[in-house]
Formats: structure tokens, C-alpha cells, sequence
């Protein structure tokens, strides 16, 4: 008669449904260091300028296809955190224009954003947020201020040119904001940005044929970064303003 199978220790379970939880991110991280080694050239201006007539020629082929194609390809990248997301910004201008281009990019940009957020929420975020949230003393403080300003926070980060929009996905991730929340805020607020790239992409068939590369620090010009920057303080506005009552209420 076979002695009955031993039940897992209680401990055992959790450990494996933790692993389980990390194996997405997991795989974004791996796939974004191989990606990093593998794709640094492929995804480049020069190879945009060697087939620019033929994506030209598909593009106007099948409109519709390419179109698609266009924002997976760039979901693919924002979601697991390849190089070439600029090259990709401005091909979106390069092949559609600045309207529906700046669309497609900015399709393509937070439903990616969106990928990687919810892999690091199952992964690392829920557990974080948790112990965040079951905390004593600054911990709990500094939970109930971002709590109290998600909004304002999540514009700002995504307005501000100098955050990267990987540390952009990750952060919200982890402090348990909804996805609702993040979602749309990614989407508005990665428009303005988006419509400066967009817009440099949509005359880059001229600077391709001149075998030049397209002057991305135009976004740090002031007619360009006066309006972001104003931008940023409108958001910003909000919670300040709820500081400032807080200590007077205090």
C-alpha cells in the first residue's frame, strides 16, 4: 500500500505564486537587455533612411495594414523597453503625418506603458503597495501624499522631458495606482511631447534624403519648453495648493 504523498509545507505555495507573479516582469527584463545587445542598430536612423522607399511604397499599398503593423511594432517596443523608441516616434510622423501620425504614436506608447505597468503591478507592485499602505510613521505618509495627489503626480512625470518614460511606467506600478488612472493620464500626457516629435518625423523625409539625422533637441528650445514647462506648473498647481491648506488647517 503506497504511503499517502506528503502536502506541500505552507510556505511552499506562496513562494511559487510570488515566482509566478515576477515572471513577467521577468521576461520584459530579459527581453530589454537582449534587446539592448541585439536591436541597438537595427532600430536606428540609418536604417529608416536604407528603406524609406520602400515603406513608403507598402504605406501607400496597404494603408490599413501598415497602420497596424506600425503600433504593434511599437507597443513591442515601449513594453519591453527596446531602443529605438524615438526612431519610432518620428517614423510614425515619417509615414502618416503629423495627424493620424501622432495618434498611432501615441496609441502605440500607452497601451505599451500599459504592458509593462500591469507586469510590474503583479509582480512587485501589489505586495509594495501593501506594506506601504500597512505601515507606520513617514511610510504611511508618504503613501497617503502620493494617494492624495495621483493625479497631479502622474501628469507631471509624464510632462517633464527630463523623466524617463520607463521610470514614468514603473513608479505607478508600484504604489498601486489604478490602471484606469494610469492609462489615461499616459495618454494626455504624453500628447504634447508626442506632438513635437510627430512633427519633426513629418519633414524627415527631406533630412533622410539629405543624409542628415533629424535635430532631436528641439523640444529643449524655448518656444518648445515654455508651454511644457507651463504645462508642468498647472499640474503641479493643485498640489500645492492642497500643501498649503493642509498647514493651515494644521
Amino acid at each position: 500500500m503506497s504511503k499517502p504523498r506528503p502536502m506541500p509545507s505552507d510556505t511552499t505555495q506562496p513562494r511559487r505564486a510570488n515566482v509566478t507573479r515576477a515572471l513577467p516582469l521577468a521576461a520584459i527584463a530579459i527581453v530589454a537587455v537582449a534587446g539592448a545587445f541585439l536591436l541597438g542598430d537595427a532600430l536606428s536612423f540609418e536604417t529608416l533612411a536604407e528603406n524609406r522607399e520602400a515603406l513608403i511604397a507598402f504605406r501607400d499599398s496597404h494603408f490599413v495594414a501598415t497602420a497596424l503593423a506600425f503600433v504593434a511594432v511599437y507597443i513591442v517596443i515601449v513594453a519591453f523597453s527596446l531602443p529605438g523608441a524615438t526612431v519610432a516616434t518620428l517614423t510614425g510622423g515619417f509615414l502618416f503625418g503629423l495627424f493620424p501620425g501622432v495618434l498611432f504614436n501615441v496609441l502605440g506608447a500607452t497601451i505599451g506603458a500599459c504592458v509593462i505597468f500591469l507586469a510590474a503591478r503583479r509582480g512587485l507592485g501589489e505586495a509594495l503597495a501593501a506594506r506601504m499602505e500597512a505601515s507606520e510613521g513617514q511610510v504611511r505618509k508618504i503613501k497617503a501624499g502620493i494617494d492624495a495627489n495621483q493625479w497631479e503626480m502622474l501628469f507631471l512625470i509624464r510632462l517633464v522631458p527630463v523623466v524617463p518614460f520607463f521610470v514614468a511606467n514603473l513608479v505607478p506600478a508600484l504604489v498601486g495606482v489604478p490602471l484606469g488612472r494610469f492609462a489615461i493620464t499616459t495618454f494626455l500626457g504624453i500628447i504634447p511631447g508626442g506632438l513635437v516629435y510627430t512633427s519633426v518625423g513629418s519633414g524627415l523625409g527631406e533630412v533622410l534624403a539629405a543624409g542628415e539625422t533629424p535635430d532631436l533637441g528641439v523640444i529643449f528650445e524655448p518656444h518648445i519648453l515654455l508651454p511644457l514647462f507651463g504645462l508642468c506648473v498647472l499640474a503641479a498647481l493643485p498640489i500645492v495648493l492642497r500643501a498649503v491648506r493642509g498647514r493651515k488647517e494644521d
